[in-house]
C-alpha cells in the first residue's frame, strides 16, 4: 500500500483542480464515511497526495438557480433532510435521507461522496435517478476551470466507479424542479432499513393525471452492477391508466429488468420477488393517493 506523503486542505475550488491536474496520485476525502472503513478493510489503498476537500466554500449549500435546485457536493444528508428547499421541491430524495445510516453518519455524509462511492445499493442514488439529475464536474489548472454535466443515467460505470476523470472533482449535483403534480416516492429493503445495506431500493416518479403516469421514470438499487433505471417499466406505465392490468404488466416487467446476485443480504430470487412485489404496491398506492 503506497503510503500518504502529503496531506493538502485547499480553500477554493481552483486550487483543488491544480492538485488534481499535477498529480493522478491524489485521493479526496470529504466525509470519509465510505473512504475510511475501506481503506481499514483493504479495498482502497490512500495514494500519495490525501486531499481534503471540506473548505471548499463553492461546494457546500443548497441553492434554487431558476427553475433548478443545484445541490453542493460537500452537503450532508442531515442537511439535504433538514433544507426547506429539498423538503419542498424534492420530497422523494428527502424521503431516501431518513433511511440513510445513523444520524451520526448522516452528519458527516455528503451527497458527493455518496454518489462518488458508486455503490449499487447507494441510498441517494435511486432517487437521483428517478428526479433526471445531473453531476457537475470541474477541471482545470492554472486558475482555469472547465466544467461539464453527465447526467446521472450515464455516470455509473462499474461497482465502485464512475466516468469522473482523475483531474475532475465533482462539484454538485442539478435537479430540474419537478412540475405540479409530480408524484414520487421512495422505498428501501433491508434488515433493518436505515442501518443496513440495502437489499433492494425503489424510486418511482412522473406527473399525475386523470389516474395516469406521464414523464415516468423508475429506478433501482441494489439489483445490477450499478443503480438502473427501468425503461421498459418506464415505457409500460407512461400514459396509460394506472388500473389493475396495467399495474400487474409493469410489475411483471420490473422483474425481469433486474440482474440482482446471490449475497449476505439476500438471494437473487428473493431480490427479484422484492422488486416485482414492492413495485406493484408503490403503483397502487400511486394509483390510489
Amino acid at each position: 500500500m503506497t503510503a500518504v506523503e502529503a496531506y493538502v486542505a485547499p480553500t477554493s475550488l481552483e486550487q483543488a483542480l491544480d492538485c488534481l491536474s499535477s498529480s493522478d496520485e491524489v485521493t479526496i476525502l470529504a466525509g470519509g464515511t465510505d473512504l475510511m472503513p475501506q481503506c481499514q478493510t483493504g479495498r482502497v489503498s490512500l495514494r500519495r497526495t490525501l486531499m481534503n476537500i471540506r473548505r471548499i466554500d463553492e461546494l457546500k449549500g443548497i441553492t434554487l438557480q431558476g427553475d433548478t435546485l443545484r445541490v453542493g457536493a460537500l452537503v450532508t444528508i442531515t442537511e439535504l433532510m433538514r433544507s426547506d428547499l429539498a423538503r419542498r421541491h424534492l420530497p422523494v430524495l428527502v424521503e431516501a435521507c431518513d433511511h440513510f445510516a445513523s444520524d451520526q453518519i448522516r452528519n458527516v455524509a455528503t451527497v458527493g461522496g455518496n454518489i462518488s462511492n458508486a455503490s449499487p445499493a447507494g441510498d441517494t442514488l435511486v432517487p437521483l435517478l428517478a428526479l433526471d439529475a445531473e453531476v457537475e464536474l470541474a477541471s482545470g489548472g492554472g486558475g482555469a476551470v472547465t466544467r461539464r454535466r453527465v447526467p446521472i443515467a450515464e455516470y455509473f460505470a462499474a461497482p465502485g466507479r464512475t466516468r469522473r476523470a482523475a483531474n475532475e472533482l465533482l462539484v454538485s449535483v442539478r435537479i430540474a424542479v419537478p412540475p405540479a403534480g409530480h408524484h414520487a416516492r421512495f422505498f428501501k429493503f433491508g434488515t433493518r432499513p436505515a442501518l443496513d445495506i440495502s437489499a433492494i431500493s425503489i424510486a418511482i416518479a412522473g406527473v399525475r393525471a386523470d389516474g395516469a403516469l406521464t414523464g415516468v421514470r423508475v429506478a433501482f438499487g441494489a439489483v445490477a452492477p450499478t443503480p438502473i433505471r427501468a425503461v421498459n417499466t418506464e415505457q409500460a406505465l407512461e400514459g396509460a391508466r394506472l388500473d389493475e392490468s396495467t399495474i400487474a404488466r409493469a410489475a411483471a416487467l420490473a422483474r425481469d429488468e433486474v440482474a440482482p446476485i446471490d449475497d449476505l443480504r439476500a438471494s437473487a430470487w428473493y431480490r427479484r420477488e422484492l422488486i416485482h412485489n414492492m413495485t406493484q404496491r408503490m403503483l397502487e398506492d400511486a394509483a390510489q393517493t
